[in-house]
């Protein structure tokens, strides 16, 4: 698909007709977001979650690497554009109500997370004792200071 080619999606009509539709009718929120967790695609590990709209969608599925919209900064970002760590898609799907999407990905560099680990999910919940996080063996693969600069 060409950078020039228009993306549209399908409408959507009741509800059952979007759990059995062929047509992708993704349902962004009040905020025109939807939420994207991308997998590695070689392991199923978890890498990351994070935002798109309409835009980054569409941006997505014409360039086939991931682009995300940071609530924070109110905008658009491409990942790995500063950091080189880019995803490159490898399938995409949508649940039943086409208001989440997973993302199958191969994470490109050392890691998919801001901190510096491969993974945004690095700590576990310990059960028995919620207010305590075991970080496990999980260390850092780059460092985000020389990546990112100061945070």
């Amino acid at each position: 698909m060409s950078d020039q080619e228009s993306i549209s999606f399908s409408t959507r009509e009741d509800q059952s007709s979007i759990d059995e539709t062929a047509a992708f009718c993704p349902k962004f929120d009040a905020d025109g977001l939807i939420p994207a967790l991308a997998l590695d695609a070689a392991t199923k590990e978890p890498l990351m979650l994070a935002w798109m709209n309409e835009e980054s969608l569409k941006q997505t599925l014409r360039i086939g690497e991931a682009v995300y919209y940071s609530r924070s900064r109110q905008k658009l970002w491409r990942k790995g554009a500063t950091s080189g760590h880019t995803q490159k898609v490898k399938e995409i799907r949508t649940d039943c109500d086409q208001d989440v999407l997973l993302m199958y990905v191969d994470q490109q560099g050392a890691g998919a997370c801001h901190t510096g680990r491969r993974s945004c999910f690095y700590r576990k919940i310990v059960p028995g004792d919620p207010s305590a996080l075991d970080f496990g063996k999980d260390e850092r693969t780059f460092d985000p200071k020389e990546v990112y600069g100061e945070q």
